[in-house]
Order: C-alpha cells, then sequence, then structure tokens
C-alpha cells in the first residue's frame, strides 16, 4: 500500500513539476495553434509534423498510409518515415488523440476551450484553444505523463536496488535536487529520449531482478525483450546505450559473477527484442548494422571462444575518433560543434557535488565496485559517455540517483545501520542536499517567458499564401522542420541527420554558406528540384566555437574556395543572377532559384 501511494504521488508531483516549467517557459495554453507548432523547433517540428499527420487524416489508416508513402519530407523520394525516424510514438499517441476526441464527441463531452488572444503591438489576434482536445496539448500531456510514471519507476528501483523503501525516497530527491540534469523534457518534449528513457528505467530494473535471481523463468526474459523494443523503438540511439549494457553484463561473465548460461538468457533476450525492433522498423539497416548487433553477435560467439583465449576486437566510429583523437570532417563537425555534442561541462561535477550526488556515489561505488558489479560498470559507461556527449548527461544523473540508494542497503552497509537508523541517516543526507536541490529547483522555476517568433511567423504565413502546394524549399534543417509542419510544402533536407542519404543532401543545401560560386550551388539546387530556398543571415555568422561557423566548417574540405567571401554574404547583399529574393525580414530571406 505504501508503494503504491508513493508511486501514485511521484507521478503526480513530477508531471505537475515538468507541465509547470513548461507553460512558464512558452506560456503554452495561450498560443496560436501556429505558434505551438513554431514552439518544436529543430527535429521537434519533424516528430510532431507526423502526429498531425494521423490526426488530420480522414482516417487513422489513411494517416499512418501518408506517414510510409511520405513525398513531402525528402522530395522527390517517396519515403517509409516509420521505417526512417522512429515514429511509432506518434502512431500511438495518435490513435489515443483520435479514440479521446471520437469518444467524447459521441457523448457531446467538450474537449477544448477557445478563446481570441489579443497580442496587441499591431499584432492580428490569434485563437488559443486549451484541453486535451486540442492536438499539440494532448500530444504534450502524454509526454509528460509518461515520464510521471518514470520517476515512480525510480522509487520502485531505488527501493528494490537498496531493499528499503528509504533508498526509493533517497532516489527520487536526488532526481528533483538534479532535475535540471537528468533531463530536457521539461523543455524539448518531443524528442526521442522523452518517449524511449523511461522504458530504459524499467529495462534496466527487470535487468537487475534477472542478475539477483538464481533461477530465471521465462516471464522475466520476455519482460526483459519487451522493455529493450519499447526502449528501441522510439529512439535511434537506443542501441548505443543497449551496447554499454551487454558490454557490463558481458564485463561481469568475464569476472566470473555470473555464468554462461546465464548470460546466453539474457543475450537471447536482447538479440529477439534487436530482431522484433527490425521487423517493426521494416528492415532499417542501421539495426542491423550497429555496433551492438554486432557485440551480441560476437559476445554469443564468445562464450566458447573464452575458454581458448581467443580475442575479439570492436571498430570506433569517426564521432568516437573526433572526440579521441582529434579528427575531422564535415559530418563529425556537424555534430562536434553543436553544444549538446561538446563534451560535459566543468560546472556539472560541480553542481553534483553542491547536492552532494558525487559524494555519496562514490562512497557507494567504492563499496560495490566487487559486491555489484553491473551497476559499477554501467555507472562507468554513462560516465564515459556524459563526458565525451554533454548531451547523454542524461543516461549518468538518473543512473547516480539510482546508485546513491544503496547508501541505504543493509547488505553493504549494515555496520552502519548498528548506530544509526536507515531513516535518520537518509534524513541527514536529505537536509544536507536540500540547501542546493531546492536553489536548483528554485532556479527552474524561476525560468519565465512566452514563446514569441514574430519573424518565422511572417515567413510561415508569406509560404502558405504566395507558394504552391508543391514547391519545393530547402535551408537550414531547423526552419525545414518548422516549412513541413506548418506551410506543408515539401522540402529536400531536414533534422534527422543520422541517414547518409540525408547528410549528403544536406550537405548540398548547406553549399549556400560555403564560398563555393553561386553558379556551382544554384545547379546542386536544380538537381534537387528546390524552387525555394530560405537563406538565414545567423548562419552564415554564428560560430558556437573556434573552427565552427559554416564557412569555417566547408574550409575543411572545399580547399580549392579557401580564402573567398562566403557566398551567404554575397547573397545577403544581392542574390542575382541566379537567384531572386521574393520575401525578406530581419531573420530570413527567401530565395527563388532562378530557371533561366
Amino acid at each position: 500500500m505504501i508503494y503504491h501511494s508513493m508511486a501514485g504521488f511521484c507521478i503526480f508531483v513530477i508531471k505537475y513539476h515538468i507541465t509547470t516549467l513548461f507553460e512558464n517557459d512558452r506560456h503554452f495554453s495561450h498560443l496560436s495553434t501556429l505558434e505551438r507548432e513554431m514552439a518544436f523547433r529543430t527535429e521537434m517540428g519533424l516528430y510532431y509534423s507526423y502526429f498531425k499527420t494521423i490526426v488530420e487524416a480522414p482516417s487513422f489508416y489513411s494517416g499512418v498510409w501518408m506517414i510510409m508513402n511520405d513525398n513531402l519530407t525528402e522530395y522527390p523520394l517517396v519515403i517509409n518515415t516509420l521505417k526512417r525516424f522512429n515514429l511509432y510514438p506518434e502512431v500511438v499517441l495518435a490513435s489515443w488523440y483520435r479514440i479521446y476526441t471520437g469518444a467524447m464527441n459521441s457523448f457531446g463531452i467538450h474537449t477544448q476551450k477557445c478563446w481570441t488572444v489579443n497580442r496587441g503591438e499591431g499584432l492580428s489576434p490569434v485563437e488559443s484553444c486549451e484541453g486535451l482536445g486540442d492536438p499539440a496539448s494532448f500530444y504534450v500531456a502524454m509526454i509528460f505523463l509518461l515520464n510521471g510514471l518514470m520517476v515512480s519507476v525510480f522509487f520502485l528501483y531505488g527501493t528494490y536496488l537498496s531493499g528499503n523503501r528509504f533508498g526509493g525516497l533517497l532516489t527520487m530527491a536526488c532526481y528533483f535536487f538534479n532535475h535540471g540534469e537528468s533531463t530536457r523534457v521539461m523543455w524539448t518534449p518531443p524528442l526521442r529520449e522523452s518517449f524511449s528513457y523511461p522504458f530504459l528505467v524499467v529495462q534496466m530494473l527487470l535487468l537487475t531482478y534477472i542478475l539477483r535471481t538464481q533461477n530465471v523463468n521465462r516471464r522475466s526474459l520476455i519482460a526483459l525483450s519487451v522493455s529493450n523494443v519499447l526502449f528501441m523503438l522510439p529512439w535511434q540511439f537506443a542501441q548505443f546505450v543497449l551496447l554499454t549494457q551487454v558490454a557490463s553484463v558481458f564485463g561481469i561473465y568475464i569476472l566470473g559473477f555470473i555464468d554462461s548460461a546465464k548470460l546466453q538468457k539474457i543475450l537471447y533476450a536482447h538479440m529477439v527484442s534487436l530482431a522484433i525492433c527490425f521487423v517493426f522498423m521494416f528492415g532499417n539497416s542501421m539495426l542491423m548494422t550497429s555496433y551492438y548487433a554486432a557485440f551480441l553477435i560476437v559476445s554469443w560467439v564468445s562464450l566458447k571462444q573464452i575458454a581458448n583465449n581467443d580475442l575479439f576486437s570492436v571498430h570506433i566510429s569517426n564521432l568516437l575518433k573526433a572526440k579521441l583523437i582529434g579528427y575531422r570532417d564535415f559530418d563529425t563537425s556537424m555534430y562536434t560543434c553543436a553544444v549538446e555534442f561538446d563534451f560535459m561541462e566543468k560546472e556539472t561535477p560541480v553542481r553534483y557535488m553542491k547536492t552532494l550526488l558525487l559524494p555519496v556515489v562514490f562512497i557507494v561505488f567504492t563499496v560495490i565496485v566487487t559486491k555489484i558489479v553491473y551497476h559499477a560498470l554501467q555507472l562507468i559507461f554513462f560516465t564515459i559517455l556524459a563526458i565525451l556527449i554533454m548531451r547523454l548527461k542524461l543516461f549518468l544523473t538518473p543512473h547516480m540517483c539510482i546508485m546513491a540508494s544503496l547508501i541505504c542497503s543493509k547488505q553493504l552497509f549494515g555496520w552502519v545501520f548498528y548506530k544509526i537508523q536507515p531513516g535518520t541517516l537518509v534524513l541527514a543526507i536529505l537536509a544536507m542536499m536540500a540547501f542546493e536541490g531546492i536553489a536548483n529547483l528554485q532556479k527552474e522555476w524561476s525560468i519565465v517567458g512566452e514563446f514569441s517568433n514574430l519573424p518565422q511567423e511572417e515567413l510561415l504565413l508569406w509560404i502558405k499564401a504566395n507558394t504552391k502546394p508543391d514547391a519545393v524549399f530547402a535551408g537550414a534543417m531547423p526552419t525545414m522542420a518548422s516549412v513541413k509542419l506548418s506551410a506543408q510544402r515539401p522540402i529536400v533536407n531536414h533534422p534527422h541527420y543520422e541517414d547518409a542519404g540525408l547528410r549528403a543532401r544536406t550537405k548540398i543545401v548547406y553549399s549556400m554558406y560555403s564560398r563555393k560560386p553561386a553558379k556551382e550551388v544554384k545547379k546542386g539546387l536544380l538537381k534537387m528540384g528546390v524552387n525555394y530556398y530560405i537563406l538565414e543571415d545567423s548562419w552564415c555568422l554564428r560560430r558556437t566555437k573556434p573552427g565552427c561557423s559554416m564557412p569555417e566548417i566547408w574550409d575543411i574540405e572545399d580547399l580549392a574556395n579557401t580564402g573567398k567571401i562566403p557566398l551567404c554574404n554575397l547573397m545577403c547583399k544581392d542574390s542575382r543572377p541566379y537567384f531572386r529574393t521574393v520575401f525578406n525580414n530581419n531573420i530570413f530571406k527567401i530565395l527563388e532559384v532562378t530557371r533561366e
């Protein structure tokens, strides 16, 4: 009963917390439909566009058919976006939305309340609708509910791992006190991790149970496979996390902490889930050619070969080469120049210290390193990932919170509990953590804003009013997502940069920000059937760090034109004769690609 009450409390508190942060940041409930769509920047807008397609289609099945035969995202190609973009969350949520609104309408129950918002400053009034009947509000609400459920699993995980409900309480408190380091869901709800990560927490809890159990039953292995599938289907990067997990499990086998029979069962569960995902993703080659799939096969084969001292090797990707030895090319620079793919900031460990999360986990780690080896190895892998790529803190911080629960374990720290009651110890730790933790929460609560992007609104309204429905657009990846979502025009490139073909297309599109001649750039755009190019001055000038402006990135490969004035600078002054400026405001310029 206590566990159910605490789990329910967790769900309510975290959902309220992230909903409040999201609302404070954007005043989302009072935005118009167009403004809400613009608030979903970059790939968020791309993912949401497919939810919108299914919701607005004549039927659910016709909507699914439309996204499986999409001719807007990579014109002139027709692609199966379910295969390419991990869109099962949008399919599921769109089906729920249609069922919900259909049921409410049949009973005559209103699902949204609409009013006119006067925006002032000479701007036209807009209609804003609030309630689950609004597609964007429903979409965001379901994401926040899922992440509320996730925190209840954290409580259960911490309780199970430590053998004490105080461990679950400590895990939950650590998560709240380090919330800004643990997740981005309150700022970027449609990102794939928002759907995927909660199922990793469930999966790791199940794996912990399997590792602790002497006789593993079939139901546990089936549950592990299902949680693997639910983790992998929404996110293309999930396989890399599972690679670290399988490596950790293989490591504890090598060290003799589990036998070969248990390892075989775990590997088999992973293989089955990978095969299921491969089928559901319509044969997505990224799954079967991944390091995760390769390691599963190598581990399986090595079970017999290790006895004969046979060795194997794993290749390192270009991204890791870029991190470790400074390797650079155009594609790796597109990642490493982004802030979220930079090394972990120096301030992050400091923030961990201030909330006492790092000291507690260090104490736990030194004790468990020879007793709960899987979690120790997994923590090491997550630490390496987070140091190399800042964005992957979302794995490290929550895992540290789970590890902190072990301070309450009688098995590990029973000698302490002879002198101090577990509850007293936890309250003392929480009291010390709360000083900085509450300050962190107050800092999050103090973020107050209101979304507005008038230049982009002007851009999208102009496109809808002045271009044909089949006019093809190219430009910066984040803006293309908005053009596809709100103007519903064909685009040739988009923010889902993991596909090799898409990277090649984007490279042609981004040649506008190189030093190449205008004639050469126009030729590449015409080959892709582009009618309009959206030029943004900021992309020509912005520089996140030395060597990371677009012209500098191009200088890595386009040595022949080094030293020339970037084409984007020339286009800002005069786009003739190869292009014609048809729209211009202080942020965006639309260049028509002339055909003569």
